[in-house]
């Protein structure tokens, strides 16, 4: 009677222990495919964002040797908010991916550039897409 008992509770056990190795290997899979997915698109969204940055830089530098020799009180104004985004620019924490204020920095710099395309009476469009991102006019 002994040895049928045993061998009833082996096979409840079986099935528990079946069931946490099972629970186990999901888990580790998960966790190895969740690290997989997560390292793509963070790779994926932090190239968005430095092709982003590097556009209004390269437009900030065009504009800033455009507007060198000009001296009127207009191109003043011009000047101090082209220096202000570049400022801005030159401290964005492009190395700091847990840097909690990144999207209200990125929504900082992305205000100055609208509001330094208004005063320059330029309107961009900034696009990411397959083929490259880019500023077009």
């Amino acid at each position: 009677m002994a040895g049928s008992q045993d061998m009833f509770e082996a096979i409840v056990m079986a099935d528990e222990r079946f069931h946490g190795e099972g629970y186990q290997e999901g888990y580790e899979k998960g966790s190895s495919l969740g690290m997989i997915e997560g390292r793509q698109y963070g790779t994926l969204h932090g190239a968005k964002i430095g092709s982003e940055i590097g556009c209004y830089q390269g437009f900030a530098f065009a504009w800033r040797c455009l507007l060198h020799g000009c001296t009127t009180e207009k191109d003043s104004k011009k000047m101090k908010v082209l220096e202000s985004l570049i400022g801005m620019i030159q401290k964005f924490p492009y190395d700091d991916p847990t840097y909690d204020k990144l999207h209200e920095d990125l929504d900082r710099i992305r205000g100055k550039f609208k509001q330094l395309c208004s005063l320059l009476n330029v309107h961009p469009d900034f696009k990411v897409s397959a083929e490259g991102s880019g500023l077009s006019f």
